[in-house]
């Protein structure tokens, strides 16, 4: 079933241009986004009436019964198949684009807005707990003064006396095949079928003007480098009044000089001296979590891993949930003195010798003894 365009703006099927303008004008004051954005669907819906409506081929195809918006183009009745189609759209259906005129008629001034992209700096303790920002952007919205129309107070847009309102110029050339008809953008309209003739003093005739507003945002727990939020309906405002793209605000996270981050999991090293990982002890370690007991055991080895379960970064779905924590990994360096004075020389001599370790051996690598030097050995002794 055909949409009622009229019934969505207001007006009767009697309406002037002027009167479905000024119709769209009226709502679209009290819909448009920036004004009540909870209305966002049904300016859209307006505004597609609007560019039916203002439209005069598709106009005639609605008072017929047709829908342009459909995807079979318009309908009802078992009539001429070509019903509702110009010349110029019946060799398109046939031809393509290149053999005539376009017969879609003239452009829509109001066009969707582009999408904005903002950066964000972020501590890892701010990624990991989520934060609140106020951000100043500066993005097209829409110009108070004219509400998208881009005429001035009291004027409205005139049709194009070069195109006659089609948006389009035709010219003949004549080639082998006989005279080829082309059409191209009108100049002077630019293809929108209207001109302007007394525009807006604020945006210049666009409709929307620059302006640099602050916007809450809420960054959630668990972000990291290069994830993005999006913000419905905060981008660029559309030309001619039309709806705004999204605003995304991009993570950048900052280096952290103590932890380095791995997806959910954090990475840390801590150094300790050869006599603690000798005889063991209790270091305070500081976590996102605050200070934390960190336990090394006796005869702890180089390059030995700690893991504190859960005290790593949250780990984000993508549904924006929030599904437990990662780990934090502590790797053990120990560290070998290089310098000793004297006194420090004589005990470690004393205790080599009390544990019989004066003399350096060699590690065995197989079983009973031998290693890979006695392998070697024994190699050569077959040949």
């Amino acid at each position: 079933m055909a949409r009622d365009y009229y019934g969505t703006l207001g007006v009767s099927r009697n309406a002037t241009p002027e009167e479905i303008k000024r119709a769209y004008r009226k709502l679209a004051r009290q819909l448009h986004p920036d004004v009540n954005p909870n209305e966002e669907a049904r300016f859209k819906e307006v505004t597609a009436a609007y560019e039916v409506l203002s439209d005069p081929r598709k106009r005639e195809l609605v008072d017929r019964g047709g829908d342009p918006l459909q995807s079979g183009g318009g309908g009802g009745g078992m009539g001429d198949p070509f019903s509702g189609f110009g010349l110029g759209d019946i060799m398109d259906a046939f031809f393509g684009a290149t053999g005539g005129g376009s017969g879609r008629g003239p452009r829509s001034r109001v066009q969707p807005g582009s999408d904005a992209l903002i950066r964000l700096s972020m501590t890892l303790e701010e990624c990991a707990a989520g934060a609140s920002r106020e951000l100043t952007v500066d993005t097209a919205i829409l110009c108070d003064v004219c509400v998208g129309s881009g005429c001035a107070e009291g004027t409205s847009p005139k049709r194009c006396d070069t195109c006659g309102g089609r948006g389009e110029v035709q010219s003949v050339q004549r080639s082998f095949l006989g005279q080829v008809v082309t059409a191209r953008p009108c100049p002077v309209c630019r293809g929108f079928g209207e001109v302007i003739p007394d525009p807006c003093r604020q945006c210049a005739g666009e409709g929307r003007v620059r302006s640099r507003r602050t916007i809450s945002v809420q960054i959630p727990a668990g972000v990291a480098e290069g994830m993005r939020v999006r913000l419905a309906g905060q981008g660029e405002v559309g030309s001619g009044g039309g709806p705004a793209g999204d605003l995304y605000v991009e993570v950048e996270e900052v280096p952290h000089e103590v932890f380095e981050r791995d997806g959910s999991n954090l990475h840390c090293s801590v150094r300790i001296p050869m006599t603690t990982a000798a005889l063991g002890a209790v270091l305070p370690l500081q976590t996102l979590d605050g200070e934390e007991e960190l336990d090394i055991e006796p005869g702890t080895q180089p390059n030995t891993e700690l893991v504190l379960t859960g005290r790593g970064m949250p780990r984000l779905r993508s549904s924006g949930r929030i599904d437990g924590r990662g780990d934090l990994h502590v790797h053990l360096e120990v560290v070998v003195p290089t310098k000793l004075d004297g006194r420090q020389t004589e005990l470690l001599r004393e205790l080599a010798a009390v544990r019989g370790e004066d003399e350096p051996t060699l590690a065995h690598n197989g079983k009973g003894g031998g290693g890979l030097f006695s392998r070697l050995r024994s190699g050569r002794g077959h040949r």
